[in-house]
């Protein structure tokens, strides 16, 4: 070889050469292009080579571009299908539906909540319930309501869940489970109404010691760090504030249902409950019911006891269901139909928050200042709040929001090692809250910072997928705050709550009112972007973008990753579907990659995304057909499988 061909040919050959994305700001040419390019610019491959190294393409069978030089060859994988005519895309887009679905069952047997399955003959009967009855999409401030009130321990929240049809309150055999008001929606007959569980009204007959013991409210387990005169005043308080509670369901309620024990017969505590009744709402439709009469028979004999109330009697089963038709007949006669007629157009999605977090760091403060009323119990007393109460409201803007306060999520070693049933009940229930939510607020304290158990919750709320905020309270605890107190405190929240990197956060001081708007207005902001939907050709170029500027890794054996397209299947959480050569191929980092990439060009701040990887056999050629298979015969009568995201 003279040199002036060898001068030729190492022009060329640094033509050739690839461009690294890291070192132009210029999409990386394909080989195939450049060649293009050469031919454009009429620089023939005799002037620019000699004969013996000529260039020669060739289309392999497995879709990659080989480029051969004097007999030996460069691979260059097509790392993404630009030609999407080939494409079958309406199957795909099937295809990426049941994926989505597949995925949501396997999630759903992964995140169990104890107790949570219903049997299927209780789910039956409240079917067959709603079926029979005409919903009329009123909405649940205007329905009327009826109050179960009653002393501690009569069965007030199992008649609730039979009235309302489910598990929504907590039963267990004792006495002060129920604090707050929990509101559910019943269906009798054409008639729908709220019922209103309340906590056991206590009477002004009993000692204050004897009071707080029948409560049976601890001033030890998960109080630690408060002072003992604190903790003796707050549960001081208590009886008062649950009777007040029951005071504002009654006020509120056009129907009361007056519960007492059958089997337990009348006492004391009945009688005055009775003169409270009969002397203050006289006005109201009051319904003795003596519950725990599972015997038809009996059930007479026991609720004659009760006559000396000066209520007519009516033998109920709350556990079996005994004379509950009869009685919710009783109740329909006390209330006024609501018709429906103005509210037949169908209701705009409300977005549901819940608001979760540690025992004592402020979930029912935040609610209170929210709603601006003294919606439930706030007390130092750790487990104040046993039921995740919804509350509706309507934002400034005038959107509606349901609020569910929860009780506070222990570590599952210490609510096991105290014993106490109520407490791992109402932590399912808060479980089940962040499932049923659209957005979760995951209150942590200012002082306390993230802690083991924070994280933990974080990884839940990201598992079922929920849009999510983390509200900072008792801002206010912060001493010597300045401008940068924020920054690094920001810093230290995402160095330590991975999992939620994309969660906004508010800083908050809820017991003053301080900021507590600005949880609304960030819960909203995140519920839009957990229901945007991104197109089919604005996603496809994002991601064909981040392949080009980062290729998927090759594997020993010089296999590479393909994305041959890519769908955004579903919303709330955003799930994209990639359908790929081979989903191992890409591994962890990449699939984060995609992600990041994926958060960088189009937004989605506060929700979690899915990304789906749906691996494609090669199939074999069948005989006949030439080296240029399309890309959509390769995807044709394949066999299906499921890799679950980073």
């Amino acid at each position: 070889m003279d040199l002036s061909t060898a001068v030729s040919l190492s022009k060329t050959l640094s033509l050739l050469s690839p461009i690294s994305p890291s070192s132009s700001s210029l999409p990386p040419f394909s080989l195939s292009r450049r060649c293009h390019h050469l031919r454009r610019c009429n620089l023939s491959r005799s002037f620019c080579l000699p004969p013996a190294v000529q260039l020669s393409t060739s289309r392999e069978d497995d879709g990659d571009e080989m480029v051969e030089i004097g007999g030996s060859e460069f691979e260059e994988e097509v790392d993404y299908a630009e030609d999407e005519d080939t494409l079958d895309v309406d199957s795909l887009e099937r295809e990426a539906q049941l994926v989505v679905r597949e995925f949501s069952d396997s999630l759903s047997r992964q995140l169990i909540i104890e107790e949570e399955r219903s049997s299927p003959k209780e789910a039956q009967v409240k079917e067959k319930r709603r079926k029979n009855t005409t919903s009329k999409n009123i909405p649940d401030h205007l329905l009327p309501k009826v109050a179960i009130v009653g002393r501690p321990n009569v069965g007030k929240s199992a008649l609730f869940n039979r009235l309302v049809g489910g598990k929504k309150a907590i039963v267990v055999d004792e006495p002060g489970v129920t604090r707050d008001r929990l509101y559910g929606r019943s269906y009798w007959g054409n008639y729908e109404f709220m019922v209103v569980d309340t906590g056991g009204v206590l009477t002004i007959s009993k000692s204050q010691t004897d009071l707080v013991e029948e409560l049976a409210v601890s001033t030890t387990i998960g109080m630690e760090g408060i002072p003992l005169a604190t903790r003796e005043a707050a549960v001081a308080r208590m009886p008062t504030m649950i009777e007040k509670q029951a005071t504002v369901a009654v006020e509120e309620s056009s129907v009361i249902i007056f519960l007492v024990d059958g089997q337990a017969g009348l006492n004391a505590a009945d009688v005055e409950i009775a003169d409270w009744l009969r002397k203050h709402y006289s006005d109201k439709c009051i319904i003795l019911a003596v519950n725990k009469c599972e015997s038809p028979r009996k059930g007479i004999t026991q609720a004659s006891e009760f006559w000396s109330l000066g209520f007519d009697p009516f033998p109920i089963s709350a556990l079996s269901g005994t004379g509950t038709g009869e009685l919710l007949d009783l109740v329909c006669a006390g209330i006024e139909k609501v018709e429906g007629t103005e509210y037949l157009e169908e209701e705009n999605y409300v977005p549901a928050i819940a608001i979760v977090g540690r025992p004592n760091v402020g979930k029912s403060s935040i609610l209170n200042a929210l709603v601006g009323e003294d919606r439930t119990i706030v007390s130092p007393v750790s487990g104040t709040t046993r039921d995740a109460i919804d509350t509706e409201f309507t934002g400034p803007d005038g959107q509606k929001f349901r609020l569910i306060d929860t009780a506070g999520i222990r570590k599952k070693t210490a609510v096991a090692s105290s014993g106490s049933i109520p407490e791992a009940l109402s932590v399912n229930q808060a479980f089940r809250a962040i499932r049923r939510s659209d957005v979760v607020a995951l209150v942590i304290e200012a002082m306390a910072c993230i802690t083991e158990q924070d994280c933990k919750i974080a990884e839940r709320i990201e598992g079922e997928g929920k849009g999510c905020l983390i509200v900072v309270n008792k801002w206010d605890t912060i001493p010597n705050k300045n401008q940068e107190t924020t920054v690094f405190y920001e810093e230290d929240v995402r160095r330590k709550v991975r999992s939620l990197s994309w969660a906004p956060i508010v800083y908050s001081t809820a017991i003053a009112g301080h900021s507590v708007e600005k949880i609304i207005v960030s819960a909203a902001a995140v519920e839009k972007e957990r229901s945007r939907r991104l197109t089919t050709a604005i996603l496809n170029q994002v991601v064909r973008e981040a392949v080009a500027f980062k290729a998927p890794p090759r594997t020993r054996g010089g296999k590479r990753g393909r994305v041959y397209y890519s769908t955004q299947a579903a919303i709330r959480p955003p799930t994209f579907v990639f359908f790929v050569n081979d989903a191992k191929l890409f591994p962890e980092t990449y699939r984060r990659y995609m992600e990041k990439q994926l958060r960088t060009s189009a937004g989605f701040a506060g929700t979690p995304i899915r990304l789906l990887w749906r691996s494609r056999r090669k199939m074999e050629k069948s005989a006949g057909k030439g080296p240029s298979t399309t890309m959509q015969d390769n995807f044709t009568g394949i066999e299906k499988s499921l890799a679950v995201p980073a």
